[in-house]
């Protein structure tokens, strides 16, 4: 595939804090922040101007899809400006509750798991072609994404082992640590139908919201929601590269591991990468050693077809810089750009300032706070202005994102059709792929195609529309 539509969908943390009194419970903060999008979109599940999905989704929690995207640029794009729009209906929610006499705190945290033991996703969103072989693309990916959390996983204080599920099983036994992945030890399948029951780590319901009979959509729930703009590129952007190298025709099935669940537990609690996984013929691999071999098949498939994005370069030095960094246990090559680098790091000097173990209440506070979204308090954010984090994108590009759509995908409808929409102070709806006036249901546009671009469909039927109200 040439050109490959992509996106992902963010689920956010939600809490307040009151420092005397009981603090609004979760969904009550949620119809807060969702009560001015409630009021011009008559829904709490709308889309928006930037052409992507603002909804809350079960369980109070926000949730963001970005719009279509062909690049991973755009992707980082469109997902950081989702965090802006979130923080704006905070801060409105916030003011809104202060008026009606509560004052507590509102957080919003762009991370896997609160402290009830609750998880929430980061799902990634690929068109695949309908003709791939849906089972080998599975098996040659399940691998990657067990493993993958070396390379983009966020990083966790584990203060209490004993409350994970197989903790006897893990690497580190009951002693609080460090792991690679928040939203690991919450996988209860390798793959499944379900997203939320069996929580697997590839959805298989067949929900293309494009040609169904060219596409099917692969749908990852695995990953963690991270805060680095340079460990999206490396999570999106060797996904991507390993798709493009399935469909080729590489076979990769041979690395199929015999208890996924229980690997990707066990890979997340070793940060040195070396704990032996069983795989499906009875030989034994390392998650280091599992990735080195991902690597070397996508060095070898950009040798033969060449790049075929602007930052695959930086994408595979980053990939093999963070392979070195756990081989040789330095990780101060990657410390500003993989999440769990940073953390690491911001939090074992800490520790060691202020002689803390990793059972320490403060550090899980502060693991917390590294994924608060808001940008003058979350220590991520603080982290990044005092050049600690790394950047790919500038303020302007993520703040162009958060107003307009990527420009090479339907979104670029979607933009026009809500602007024509308010403009004329029409009621509408839509979803992936219809528009519909909701008082001119004959005038309702179906587009299939994702890659659509030409406006003038949408200009068409507004005409139609203000022509006959004449």
């Amino acid at each position: 595939m040439d050109t490959r539509i992509m996106g992902v969908e963010t689920e956010y943390g939600l809490h307040t804090v009151h420092p005397t009194k009981r603090p609004l419970a979760p969904d009550e903060v949620a119809r807060y922040m969702f009560k001015p999008v409630v009021a011009w979109g008559n829904s709490s599940n709308v889309f928006i101007p930037n052409g992507s999905r603002l909804y809350l989704d079960v369980g109070s929690h926000p949730e963001y899809a970005t719009a279509e995207t062909t690049r991973v640029d755009e992707l980082i794009a469109s997902d950081a400006a989702g965090d802006g729009i979130m923080h704006q209906l905070v801060t409105q929610a916030q003011q809104a509750m202060a008026d009606d006499g509560f004052d507590g705190q509102v957080y919003l945290y762009r991370n896997n798991a609160d402290s009830q033991g609750n998880s929430y996703g980061s799902h990634e969103n690929y068109m695949i072609e309908r003709t791939t072989q849906y089972r080998r693309l599975t098996e040659a990916l399940l691998p990657f994404l067990v493993t993958r959390q070396l390379i983009a996983g966020n990083g966790v204080v584990i203060q209490d082992p004993t409350a994970l599920p197989l903790y006897n099983e893990l690497p580190t036994g009951a002693a609080p640590h460090f792991a690679f992945s928040q939203r690991a030890d919450y996988m209860h399948e390798a793959v499944s139908s379900s997203s939320t029951r069996a929580r697997p780590m590839i959805n298989t319901r067949d929900e293309p919201h494009a040609d169904s009979s060219k596409y099917r959509r692969l749908h990852v729930i695995v990953g963690d929601s991270n805060m680095s703009q340079t460990t999206q590129l490396l999570r999106f952007g060797a996904t991507e590269l390993l798709l493009r190298l399935i469909e080729s025709g590489k076979p990769l099935t041979s690395l199929q591991l015999a208890h996924p669940v229980r690997a990707i537990r066990q890979t997340s609690h070793d940060l040195t990468g070396n704990t032996p996984l069983e795989l499906a013929d009875g030989r034994r691999m390392t998650a280091l050693e599992i990735q080195e071999f991902y690597y070397a098949q996508a060095t070898e498939f950009l040798a033969r077809n060449g790049s075929h994005h602007d930052y695959v370069n930086q994408m595979m030095d980053l990939w093999a810089r963070t392979l070195q960094a756990i081989s040789s246990q330095n990780y101060s090559g990657i410390d500003t750009e993989i999440d769990w680098a940073i953390k690491h790091k911001f939090f074992s000097a800490y520790s060691a300032k202020n002689n803390l173990t990793w059972d320490s209440h403060r550090l899980v506070q502060l693991d917390m706070s590294y994924h608060d979204i808001h940008p003058q308090r979350g220590l991520f954010h603080l982290l990044q202005k005092r050049g600690a984090a790394a950047r790919i994108l500038t303020d302007a590009q993520v703040q162009a994102a958060h107003d307009n759509p990527p420009r090479t995908t339907r979104a670029l409808l979607r933009h026009r059709f809500i602007e024509a929409a308010r403009a004329l102070g029409l009621d509408y709806s839509m979803d992936w792929t219809h528009m519909k006036l909701n008082d001119h249901p004959m005038q309702t546009l179906y587009v299939r195609d994702a890659f659509a671009t030409d406006v003038s469909i949408v200009d068409e039927l507004f005409a139609k529309v203000t022509g006959a109200d004449r």
